[in-house]
């Protein structure tokens, strides 16, 4: 049992560091494995950026630990904050051009109807969670073969870095290490998740916080802070295109697969804020994000206005 509320956040802070730290050892050893027993990189990139481990791991370990909402907040939240808070800063630090496909864009428009329609009568079922978990695979498809068609494929550069990667300099064979990499790795998601979920029980509890805001704020805030660096630093470089991809791979991972897994898990009953606060921001949040991406610049006054819009939502999350 948790001694108090600063031991409870303690915890919690705990639990997020070793799952963020882990997630982020897990991805980069499993592609070197993955390229070490001879699967395609291009192919297991293309899956890896639309997914958010960091979220899926606790979503699942807060549904799995009975706090379904919280598990349901993490989804609206980290979206949001990926849309809001990640595009708005990167287009206040630096305005930037880009010229984004418009099938991707409709696509990522389209990627949440599928959500929309499970939320219409109240609940989100463990059939409408297997149908979002399969509606994944052909967005993911759909972006792989538009990839294969373009003649600039962003991921040439990587593909070329990684040849051989599954050898170390000294001509040694690297893929049992990057295996007990990886294996390690799922323990610490496993022990971190699990911390998170005990230290968060215990805030909700000391702060008489709603597990739906805590999940969509806080919690979202914390898991999602590299996302800043996945889409400003790209932009700061001059790659925009790759601050865009992750926006968009992310967009299509938390509206499908990431609530479908939860919902799987422990079904879901949508709470009146669902409809009320979260729905309608996300909504607004990614209108306005393709609607600035369909113009091809992400300026300084738009970037301010994603922030706001962001902040919004906090507010609305707490309001009485």
């Amino acid at each position: 049992m948790v001694a108090s509320p600063a031991v409870s956040v303690a915890l919690f802070l705990a639990g997020l560091a070793l799952v963020v730290w882990s997630v982020e050892a897990f991805v980069e050893h499993v592609a070197e494995a993955a390229a070490g027993i001879g699967v395609s990189t291009f192919l297991l990139t293309v899956v890896l950026a639309g997914v958010d481990l960091e979220n899926a791991v606790l979503g699942v370990a807060a549904a799995a630990g009975d706090l379904p909402d919280v598990a349901l907040g993490t989804v609206f939240g980290e979206a949001l904050f990926v849309l809001g808070a990640a595009v708005g800063l990167a287009g206040v630090v630096d305005p930037f051009a880009t010229e984004t496909p418009r099938e991707y864009l409709a696509l990522t428009a389209a990627s949440p109807a599928p959500f929309l329609a499970a939320s219409a009568d109240g609940t989100v079922s463990r059939f409408d969670g297997l149908v979002l978990v399969v509606a994944f695979v052909p967005l993911v498809w759909a972006v792989y073969r538009w990839e294969a068609r373009r003649t600039t494929r962003y991921l040439e550069a990587e593909d070329a870095e990684v040849d051989g990667v599954g050898e170390a300099d000294d001509g040694t064979d690297r893929s049992p290490r990057d295996l007990a990499a990886v294996a390690l790795a799922v323990v610490g998601m496993t022990v971190g998740s699990e911390l998170a979920v005990t230290g968060a029980r215990a805030v909700l509890d000391a702060f008489g916080l709603a597990g739906l805001a805590f999940g969509a704020t806080v919690m979202s805030f914390v898991a999602s802070l590299e996302e800043l660096l996945l889409t400003v630093e790209p932009v700061r470089e001059g790659r925009p295109e790759v601050g865009v991809g992750n926006v968009v791979g992310s967009v299509l991972f938390f509206v499908t697969a990431n609530v479908g897994v939860i919902a799987i898990l422990r079904p879901l009953d949508l709470a009146s804020p669902v409809f009320g606060v979260h729905w309608p921001f996300f909504l607004v949040s990614l209108a306005a994000v393709l609607v600035v991406l369909s113009r091809g610049a992400v300026g300084r006054i738009e970037g301010v206005l994603l922030l706001a819009l962001y902040a919004g939502y906090w507010v609305a999350n707490y309001a009485p």
